[in-house]
């Protein structure tokens, strides 16, 4: 069993016995709580509050600070990776995040590196070794990153997209280019999760915001294929315990069945699908 004060979260991962089921609601439930507010007027930009490790573990444990909770997940952003790549990131209030220098061509694609993640993403590391130590085993803690196909999308389109055109006409015009922007992020985002597990996250997750706007064929092959090479290089197993890996794509109720063959220890879903027909598949 897993040694924490409340570990049915893992035990559910890893199909050991539980006294009732865990359900993550996915929702960022500090966000409307005033100490988070307070805590984001303190930064003075939600970036700076990912980047203070002290900001990043007070927010993160707010919730638990109310709620019963079964589970704290590490507060950050899935575009960590793309900004330490260089492409500079900035959120700007009611238009969400941006880059400076979006990927565009193939020489943007040449010029990108896996970033270190004890260098570039230190601050992420620091939160997470901050956030453990915090915790002191009373639930675990849950690490994330976003797939390599929706980074991708944020980093073609420079910010949130509704059509997703560049990204498309990137895909379907030089798919040899989507596939290296896609090799390297792939790469930057087992590292980031390795990292992550080896500073104390007891659960990683990919979330797969963009999976959903692709057909299954494209799905497979521009963004599946690659979250499955996340899970082959992944870190898990550490300290004889198993670290257990999410994989959710939004949009993917069609596919669950082939998520779940990559491997993965759970998948996550969205509303479009009924838990009763999910559990049976």
């Amino acid at each position: 069993m897993i040694e924490l004060k409340n570990g049915r979260l893992l035990q559910a991962l890893l199909r050991q016995p539980v006294d009732r089921t865990p359900v993550w609601l996915m929702r960022q439930a500090g966000r409307y709580l005033p100490e988070y507010r307070a805590a984001r007027a303190r930064a003075g930009s939600f970036l700076a509050l990912c980047q203070t490790p002290e900001l990043a573990c007070e927010v993160t444990l707010q919730p638990l600070a109310r709620f019963p909770l079964d589970a704290a997940i590490l507060f950050s952003d899935i575009l960590t990776i793309p900004d330490a790549m260089g492409l500079g990131l900035s959120f700007n209030e009611g238009e969400g995040p941006t880059f400076a220098r979006p990927v565009r061509s193939a020489a943007d694609i040449a010029r990108l590196s896996v970033p270190d993640p004890e260098t570039e993403l230190r601050y992420v590391m620091d939160s997470v070794r901050l956030i453990r130590r915090e915790l002191a085993g009373r639930v675990p803690l849950i690490g994330f990153a976003g797939s390599p196909w929706t980074l991708a999308t944020y980093m073609i389109e420079g910010g949130s997209s509704k059509d997703f055109a560049r990204v498309k006409g990137l895909l379907y015009d030089r798919p040899e280019l989507m596939h290296q922007l896609l090799k390297i992020t792939a790469q930057a985002v087992t590292a980031y999760l390795n990292a992550q597990i080896a500073a104390g996250a007891q659960a990683v997750m990919v979330f797969d915001t963009w999976g959903g706007i692709l057909t299954p064929r494209a799905y497979q092959e521009f963004s599946l294929d690659y979250m499955a090479q996340i899970l082959a290089g992944s870190t898990r197993t550490i300290n004889a315990q198993r670290v257990p890996v999410i994989l959710f794509t939004k949009g993917g109720g069609a596919w669950l069945k082939t998520i779940a063959e990559t491997g993965c220890d759970a998948v996550g879903v969205d509303w479009t699908v009924h838990l009763g027909d999910v559990r049976r598949q």
